[in-house]
């Protein structure tokens, strides 16, 4: 298919594609557009910024047009593409197709929503969470849906929306047309497809892990701590807008307040921001307010903007196939881009992978070792410091060991040897018995020593007194005996006399100080 008038779509749709500027298709537009008119299921992989959305928006709404009761579902991973997938919607429909939409996302509000599901919407787009709420509100009747679209599913079951994709397929009748759209194919989207999808016709357009020819992909090696620095570096060599990728939503909120504070134009975007707060990023740098994008991998699926001209991945992503989809944000619909990324010492086994990824026949090779062919040992890295001082200690003690065999064969040279090691010299046991029993040939050794370790001087080691008794009692007799038998080292007593107090045998000898009145008052 060479144009898109050439299509079997109705004459209002073909009036709001020519007004859009639509002529021709992309690859995977004109292989798929002709399928899905046809009604048949599509399981379709192609590059990320090929135009996919268009590839089912134009039959989703093409059907809608021709069956006034049919509804349309399509599912997003997130929410940005959730909003990018209703602007297309909302593009293409005109005043005289008159489709009303609904868009169901988290982080809006819940009221506004209501209120357009009540307007009897029929093309629904929304992220799997908020639309299963919906359903359990009772809010959402897809009993209707004869068009269902499945956007970026490799990314959706990723995150973990496998029991919530399945929970609203419950919903959705068995006779109704499915597209899914993956950029990539892994082994749970195909199982997805056997168990939802009725007889699908495959449709791919090239290597879906090969990025688009049109990127020109760079790396700089740099060390831990020189990153931030190699950045604003760029920055100021670099034209244009620019997005950054980092690993976490805390480094991305850091980096962005730096770089305000340093009077650069940047905005940050991740998971944790409100809805509108997300607009509010992604339409300031949409329209050029904002130079510099900071951003977590939410952003990596599905953010179409054309006015990023530079990507710069400064933490390489957890898992490879996001490399592709990151560095695909720019050169969109053709044309050109640039992509860096930021090689520390310690991202070599991910960035392997990712190479392996993207070329299968990719070999591996050991970072930071040069090997040479005749010796075969390791090379001396250029700023390796910590190799540098396992080599300086080696050498010393080789050099201690060598004077200590010295020592060791040359007895005469042995004194002056274990002076230089911190040894002091050794005298002979027999010559101190010796001189040491000569004072007092009469008396035996054993002696001798008693004398010579007297203990006159020393004072003798007494007891602590025990200044309180163990137990709490109110016993005086037994208070009386302890303080008595602990004598102070000043001869101080402490004397406890109860003389003044009276002894009462028993308890009925007690005088009674109180006395108990018996009131007998008659009862009214």
């Amino acid at each position: 298919m060479e144009n898109f008038k050439l299509l079997k779509i109705e004459d209002s749709l073909k009036n709001s594609l020519n007004k859009m500027n639509f002529t021709k298709p992309t690859p995977i537009q004109g292989m798929a557009i002709p399928t899905a008119l046809e009604g048949k299921d599509i399981l379709g992989t192609a590059q990320t910024g090929t135009g996919k959305t268009l590839a089912f928006s134009i039959p989703l709404i093409n059907k809608l047009i021709l069956d006034k009761n049919a509804f349309a579902l399509v599912m997003c991973p997130t929410r940005e593409l959730a909003t990018q997938v209703m602007d297309a919607i909302k593009s293409i429909i005109s005043d005289k197709i008159n489709i009303k939409t609904a868009l169901l996302i988290g982080g809006e509000s819940m009221q506004k929503q209501l209120r357009q599901l009540g307007n009897r919407s029929r093309i629904i787009v929304g992220t799997p969470g908020r639309i299963n709420d919906h359903l359990k509100r009772k809010s959402l009747n897809l009993s209707a849906t004869k068009y269902l679209v499945l956007d970026e599913t490799d990314r959706m079951l990723d995150m973990g929306f496998t029991p919530q994709i399945e929970m609203v397929l419950k919903f959705v009748p068995k006779n109704h047309q499915t597209l899914l759209f993956s950029a990539t194919l892994p082994q749970n989207i195909l199982r997805i497809s056997e168990r939802y999808l009725n007889k699908p016709e495959r449709i791919s357009t090239g290597a879906t892990s090969v990025p688009i020819a049109k990127i020109k992909q760079e790396t700089l090696q740099v060390f831990k701590e020189n990153k931030y620095d190699e950045l604003i570096d760029q920055f100021l060599a670099r034209k244009g807008s620019i997005l950054v990728f980092v690993k976490t939503k805390r480094s991305a909120d850091k980096m962005v307040k730096r770089l305000k504070e340093e009077g650069h134009s940047a905005d940050g975007i991740h998971g944790d921001l409100r809805q509108s707060k997300r607009d509010r990023v992604i339409n300031s740098f949409r329209k050029g307010l904002k130079r510099i994008l900071i951003a977590t991998d939410v952003a990596a699926r599905g953010l179409d903007i054309p006015l990023i001209q530079h990507v710069i991945n400064y933490d390489l992503p957890q898992v490879p196939e996001d490399y592709v989809h990151r560095i695909g944000r720019t050169a969109r619909a053709g044309s050109d881009g640039s992509a860096l990324t930021f090689l520390t010492p310690d991202d070599r086994s991910m960035w392997n992978s990712i190479n392996k990824f993207i070329d299968p026949n990719f070999k591996s090779v050991p970072g930071n070792i040069r090997r040479n062919s005749k010796t075969k040992k390791k090379g001396k890295g250029p700023n390796n410091k910590k190799r540098k001082l396992r080599e300086e200690r080696k050498l010393n003690f080789k050099e201690k060991r060598k004077t200590f065999s010295e020592g060791k064969r040359n007895k005469s040279s042995r004194n002056s040897n274990n002076s230089e090691f911190g040894f002091k010299k050794k005298s002979n046991f027999k010559d101190k018995r010796k001189s040491f029993g000569k004072g007092n040939p009469e008396k035996p050794l054993r002696e001798t020593e008693k004398k010579n370790y007297s203990f006159k001087g020393k004072k003798k080691f007494f007891k602590k007194k025990q200044t309180k008794p163990a137990g709490f009692t109110n016993n005086p007799k037994y208070l009386e005996k302890i303080y008595l038998n602990n004598t102070s080292s000043d001869g101080e007593r402490k004397k406890f006399n109860f003389k003044d107090k009276k002894k009462f045998k028993s308890r009925n000898s007690r005088p009674k100080k109180f006395t108990f009145k018996k009131h007998n008052k008659k009862r009214r």
